[in-house]
This record gives structure tokens, sequence and C-alpha cells, in this order.
């Protein structure tokens, strides 16, 4: 009967959350957007037929209750044996993927039979999984949040649900004489990178910006959306990253993300301090052999073919966090000096820079620094000399706990708020 009435609070939760979600994350309709949705209209994610697909499978998922009723260590090895399968998947599609780009091979149908056949059994065993997986992985990120007193009752609020599928990419769109995010709209994941760049060079040309579409690991709807991925690590951070919006939306931080660039920056630099802290602990808890694993930082793409030849002499070690935030502060001086051309000049040199020493970083422009740079939790990178990111990191180390820094942080509504309350410590220690 308890499991019964925690079940029914839950989803009350969901609907409560989802309407606020549907709400609160209606774009701010601003002359830009609407101008460049001109462009991206045929080619959006349909957000709202994904919501009500992924509804209904947790609400299957839901209904199995496999977690309460597995062995600790069965629930481990569902959760691997998940993640081999689908590590198999990947490395089947990217040979069937360069089977059909083989001009050699003459009937392609014929030659992939076995590989296409071999793929459907995985994507049938990955489908049985599936389930299991991600409630397995919820409930333990549930348990952690609940060892940190991230919850309301016992329980995390909203509940952790989410849904691993492909994710869409983001059209991020900036003024060209000063680094801001002014658009961000959703794309379909199945445009090519050759389509990517056009609409980019449409939008560009004819509204006289910055724009980029870049690759999304997650993204806050309810259930949060993850992309497909074979490291848990990544995984568990990127799941308790965007559980972390859905708790921020509920409080006046969340509500007024897109307010300011300020307040953007401390919401995804929240959650990016929860997620890693989160994903971390759930790991040396119930994965301890992979706790020393790290995980890839998706925005810094290595690209093997451009490493330094091994035989050149020896050289100082590339410090990509360091050139990056170099980079930035440069960029944000020239076009501080209204320098807009040389400023772009400049950002297509350090590109270059960045792609010799393996960083396949297919376009440095504005809008790639309005974008990454909301990313601040730990020092350096794109976000520059912006103090909104080591504020940030300022009141975490000043709170005695995740719970504290998370729920003072939560109620702010401005950047001033949080300078305040980093100048006066002791104010860091209490909750709301």
């Amino acid at each position: 009967m308890l499991y019964r009435l925690q079940r029914i609070f839950e989803w009350v939760i969901f609907i409560v959350l989802w309407v606020v979600l549907l709400t609160s994350s209606t774009p701010i309709y601003t002359s830009i957007y609407d101008r460049a949705r001109a462009y991206t209209r045929s080619m959006e994610f349909d957000y709202i037929s994904w919501t009500f697909n992924a509804a209904w499978i947790k609400f299957q998922q839901d209904s199995i209750s496999s977690p309460h009723y597995i062995d600790r260590e069965t629930r481990k090895q569902i959760v691997m044996e998940y993640l081999r399968v689908s590590n198999q998947i990947f490395q089947d599609e990217g040979k069937l993927n360069q089977m059909f780009a083989d001009p050699s091979i003459k009937d392609k149908q014929a030659a992939s039979a076995n590989l296409r056949h071999e793929l459907d059994n995985l994507y049938n065993q990955q489908s049985k999984l599936a389930p299991f997986a991600e409630s397995i992985l919820q409930e333990q990120v549930s348990s952690i949040l609940a060892q940190q007193g991230l919850t309301a009752g016992g329980q995390p609020v909203p509940p952790v649900l989410y849904h691993m599928s492909p994710v869409p990419n983001a059209l991020i769109v900036s003024p060209r004489d000063h680094i801001e995010q002014i658009a961000n709209i959703s794309l379909s994941p199945k445009m090519t990178v050759d389509q990517e760049a056009a609409l980019e060079n449409q939008v560009d040309q004819g509204l006289n910006v910055s724009s980029l579409v870049v690759p999304i690991g997650g993204i806050g709807s309810y259930p949060t959306m993850v992309m497909r991925t074979t490291d848990l690590s990544w995984l568990l951070e990127t799941v308790s990253h965007e559980w972390t919006h859905n708790y921020l939306s509920l409080r006046p931080l969340g509500i007024n993300y897109d307010t300011t660039p300020e307040l953007r920056t401390m919401n995804e630099t929240t959650a990016s301090i929860v997620g890693k802290e989160i994903g971390s602990l759930v790991l040396k808890t119930y994965y301890p052999e992979l706790a020393n694993t790290s995980s890839p930082d998706l925005s810094l793409v290595s690209l093997p073919g451009s490493r330094p030849n091994p035989n050149d002499l020896p050289r100082p070690v590339f410090d990509f966090r360091k050139e990056m935030r170099l980079t930035r502060v440069t960029v944000d001086k020239l076009l501080s000096e209204g320098k807009i051309d040389q400023a772009e000049t400049y950002m297509e040199q350090r590109r270059q820079v960045f792609w010799d020493h393996g960083y396949a970083i297919r376009k440095l422009n504005q809008a790639y620094f309005a974008f990454y740079g909301a990313y601040a939790d730990v020092p350096g990178g794109a976000a520059g000399a912006d103090p909104v990111g080591p504020a940030v990191r300022d009141l975490r180390a000043q709170s005695r706990s995740l719970a504290d820094f998370v729920n003072t942080i939560s109620w702010m509504t401005s950047f001033q708020q949080l300078q305040n309350t980093v100048a006066q410590p002791t104010s860091a220690q209490a909750t709301p």
C-alpha cells in the first residue's frame, strides 16, 4: 500500500512538473528568434510527441517496479549487460554505415544481410533490457539524492525520470558585436553536418548574426532526455544534471532561466556541479570498479588524425581550457572595442590552432562561446573572465553540504544576490 501511494504521489508530481515545464520552457519570442525560425521550422524537433511517448514508456517501466524486486548484484549485471549490448550496437552501426559508403561494394543489401540481422537481434535485446536498466539507474540516483538531503518526505521531488534516445541538436544564435545567446532552437537529430552548415550560413547571412548548431547531451524535459551512450560515468552525471534542472524549474532560479545571461550561467553551472557530485557518488557506491574512469568532455572532441607527429621534438602539453579561456578573453576585448571583423578572423585562426592540437572544433564563433560559456563548473574554458561561474563555485565551497548549496542558490533571482551571498559566507551556510 505504501509503495502504491508513493507511485501515485510521483505521478501527480509528474503531471504538475510537466505542465510547469511546458509553460516555462516556451521561448521568449524576440524578433531574432522569430526570424531565425523562418529558416528552421521544417527541421525542428517535436517535443510534444517525444514527451508523450517517453511518459508512456516511463509509466510502463514504473508498473514493473523492477528495482524493488531485484537484488543489488543482479541490478548491476543488468546495467552492465545493457551497456555491453549498446556498445555492440554502436560498433555494428558504424560498420554498416561504412559498408554503405564503400563504393567497391556493389550489392550493399546482400553484403550487409548478416550484419543487419545481428543488429536486429541486438536492438531486440536492448529494448528488453532498457526498461530495467533505466529504472535501476533512476532508483540509484534517487537513493544518492536522498542521502544528500535533496528530498521532500524522503523522496526526490520531482522523481528521477529519464529516457535515453537520440536527442536534438540546438541552433544557437548570438549577436556579432557581443557574446550572448539570443536564440536556442532545437533541431531534428537526423540532420547531416552539411545541412547544419548550410542552415548556419543562411541564418548568418540573412540576419547578420553568429550561429552554430551544437550537439546536446541531455535536455531537462520531463522525463529528461539523455543521449545514447555506453559511458556509465557520463550517463549518471547527465541524468543527475538534468534532474537538477527539473528541481530548479520549481524554484525561482529555474523559472528565471532565460531572464538574463547571468541567470542562465547560474542554472547551468549549478546543474553541472550537482551532476558531477551525484554521478560520482552513484558510481562509487554501486559501480566502484568504474569510479576511476574519467568521462569525456563532449565539447572537446578529439581528432586522432591531427595529433602531433610522435617523431617531432618534445613540446609543452597543450592545455585546452587555458587556451580557450585566453581565446574568449581576447575575443571579448576585441568586440568591446568594436573590432568585429578582427575578432572573427582571430577566432578562425585560433580554431585552426585547436585543430592542429587534436580538437575538432568545426566552427569557433560568438555562438560557440554563448553556448559553452554558460557551463562554468570548472575554471577556464569558454567562459573566459565571466565572474558568474567563479561565484557559483565559491558558493558551493562555502556551503556545508550539496543540499545547502542547492537550496540557497535555487531561490535566487539575480546575479547580484549571488554576489552578496558569497560576500557574506555565513549566509551561505543557511538554507531558506
